[in-house]
């Protein structure tokens, strides 16, 4: 499932309901003490309740109600559930999505109580009429006592063992075309039953902390570690739960037996006793740890050091997950990454934060506080936190103009030592253009090396808010040259053509550039295409062709998989598109020879992008 938004109410300083819109790579952005944590901290609450803890004091101080509510909303959901041998059914059946066939899942706390409990709902479009508010909320007999009230047809073949055929029925007979929003409690009968599907598919959710003490366990080596042991449970959880099954069944019999022979002696205390499992099995007890040199602990070492083993940990983890495409989804949260590390690091670890959450199956989400991180992210993905007249918390964007209002609270500007800001689409653009413009550098030294030097920045705009940073000039007060690089597209009419010429028609030294091909990914060597991809020749790609989709489909149709890949739907090619282009911008452009690199770029088109660049930065 993948988190769409998070909503808060009555939570430390968020009293009133406050929506926080999560897309692939989300970045929290306002200044120290507004909200930025609080957000991370709920969603840990509500994923895990571990790192952080719900107590009694967490109820807003401005309202008397000790009732904390945490909801998150998901798309990409189960299409089916099955809720035992005889109940399949699916969310849309059961009434359990919003009004937008979303599913909600709400979590309340009672925070009056020492250790406050969940209450878990779904907030849904349900039918109104009475006698269908509490349908999963009964057992098979209330059902079926509840179906002869409304006068169900049993003649009409309606499966009587099955809870979700029963209530196909009421509702069919009652009538459910009368539908309102309420919360329906997934603690009770075939609603727990729901609840524990669901589960089994949420995401993983992984906070790291910017303020922590340096102990023994310390969590920023800890954490890392605990979500890769977490994350190999998950990839044999089908194996484990055959496993579960075959224990539980071997001691059940066990029982029985025990009971059989029960019931020849006291037959009254045999029929009080009945065999039944308190609580499912633990397989996160694995303890893995990084010891450091000599045999010092990594508690020990400056906090800097602790924060850089967490920024290779997302490095690496960029590069597992370009490999990986069976990965379970997770969500990494990270407060602050700027934390303790150099600025050369900051930067990187933005970039690999940003390179992870390209991966279909990952989504990240930050806080920071700091001008150059917030001039480095995808302006689509930007949330800034501020506090109302009231010093109530709000959060803004995405949307029009939310770029205003963070360069009016904390300015936009990279590193001061930057002088030229290199303009892209997204973060597969900054991967390309450092790799080919690597091998133009490294032969000629008078060209500037875009992956090292300190007066350039590259800033992904994110394709549809490219038009805010063209006409808004955002970096203008920064004394910054802009040299702007967007795709083509298609050979006529390109999408960003006005923008390039508003660029190029300035009095400035600003410059903006459409490629001559359709997109990055047309100027990739065909034969290395076909060493990263194993085709049994190079492949002959246009450069109008979709390289990524053509890619993707390649690898599919090499695969075992059974279903051609027209009958694939459009989400899972666009997940196999979005794994090939990863692998396109980062693998294949690494494999590219200087020699490649001009026979595809005859004309000089990118070395005339990079040396404009190198004229700039002078």
């Amino acid at each position: 499932m993948r988190l769409l938004s998070l909503s808060m109410e009555n939570f430390r300083s968020y009293k009133d309901r406050t929506i926080v819109h999560v897309g692939d790579f989300t970045a929290l952005m306002g200044r120290n003490d507004v909200g930025k944590s609080t957000i991370l901290e709920a969603l840990e609450v509500f994923f895990n309740n571990q790192l952080v803890k719900i107590d009694q004091s967490d109820p807003c101080v401005h309202t008397e109600s000790k009732v904390v509510e945490i909801s998150c909303v998901f798309d990409l959901f189960p299409v089916s559930l099955t809720l035992d041998a005889n109940s399949e059914t699916t969310l849309e059946t059961e009434h359990l999505l919003n009004a937008q066939g979303q599913l909600e899942i709400v979590k309340r706390f009672n925070c009056a109580i020492k250790t406050p409990k969940e209450q878990v709902f779904a907030r849904a479009n349900h039918p109104t009429a009475e006698t269908l508010a509490d349908l999963l909320q009964l057992k098979n007999a209330a059902l079926k006592i509840r179906a002869r009230d409304v006068d169900v047809d049993f003649d009409a073949g309606v499966d009587q063992r099955s809870n979700a055929a029963l209530r196909r029925a009421i509702r069919a007979t009652v009538g459910d075309a009368h539908r309102s929003e309420r919360l329906i409690p997934l603690s009770e009968e075939d609603g727990k039953k729901v609840w524990d599907n669901l589960q089994k598919e949420l995401p993983t959710f992984a906070l790291f902390q910017a303020d922590r003490p340096s102990k023994d366990d310390d969590p920023e080596i800890a954490d890392p570690m605990r979500i890769a042991v977490a994350a190999a449970v998950r990839e044999v959880e089908a194996d484990l739960e055959v496993i579960k099954q075959r224990v539980q069944q071997s001691a059940m019999e066990v029982a029985q037996r025990t009971l059989a022979k029960l019931q020849e002696m006291d037959p009254q205390l045999a029929g009080e006793l009945i065999p039944s499992f308190k609580a499912e099995p633990k397989w996160d007890g694995f303890k893995l740890s990084l010891t450091g040199d000599n045999q010092i602990p990594i508690n020990k070492r400056g906090s800097g050091v602790r924060r850089l083993i967490l920024l290779n940990f997302f490095r690496a983890e960029v590069e597992r997950k370009r490999g990986d495409s069976n990965g379970q989804r997770i969500i990494y949260a990270v407060e602050e990454p700027e934390s303790s590390q150099h600025p050369d690091n900051q930067i990187m670890l933005v970039k690999a934060l940003i390179a992870l959450a390209d991966d279909p199956e990952t989504q990240v989400m930050m806080t920071t506080h700091v001008p150059a991180i917030a001039g480095l992210v995808p302006t689509e993905s930007v949330r800034l936190v501020t506090r109302d007249g009231n010093g109530h918390p709000q959060v803004e964007g995405p949307a029009d103009g939310v770029l205003d209002r963070v360069a009016a609270s904390l300015g936009i500007y990279p590193d001061k030592r930057a002088k030229v800001a290199i303009y892209v689409e997204g973060p597969h653009d900054v991967s390309f253009l450092g790799h080919v413009f690597k091998l133009y550098c490294n032969h000629d030294p008078s060209l500037v090396d875009v992956t090292s030097d300190q007066r350039i920045a590259f800033i992904p705009t994110g394709g549809g808010n490219l038009k805010h940073w063209v006409e808004k000039q955002y970096l203008v007060n920064a004394g910054m040259i802009e040299v702007h690089i967007y795709d083509r597209d298609t050979p006529d009419r390109p999408k960003y053509g006005e923008h390039v010429a508003t660029v190029n028609g300035r009095s400035t030294q600003d410059i903006a550039f459409l490629t001559n091909r359709r997109e990055m990914e047309n100027y990739l060597h065909p034969a290395c295409i076909g060493l990263e991809f194993e085709y049994p020749e190079a492949p002959n790609f246009t450069e109008w062709c979709d390289v990524p989709a053509l890619v993707a489909q390649h690898v599919h149709d090499a695969s075992d998989a059974h279903e051609p890949w027209d009958q694939l739907d459009a989400r899972t090619q666009g997940k196999k598109q979005s794994r090939a282009k990863i692998r396109l911008n980062n693998l294949v452009t690494a494999h590219m020879t200087l020699t490649q690199l001009r026979e595809i770029d005859a004309d000089g088109e990118m070395l005339s992008w990079l040396r404009a660049i190198t004229e700039r930065a002078g």
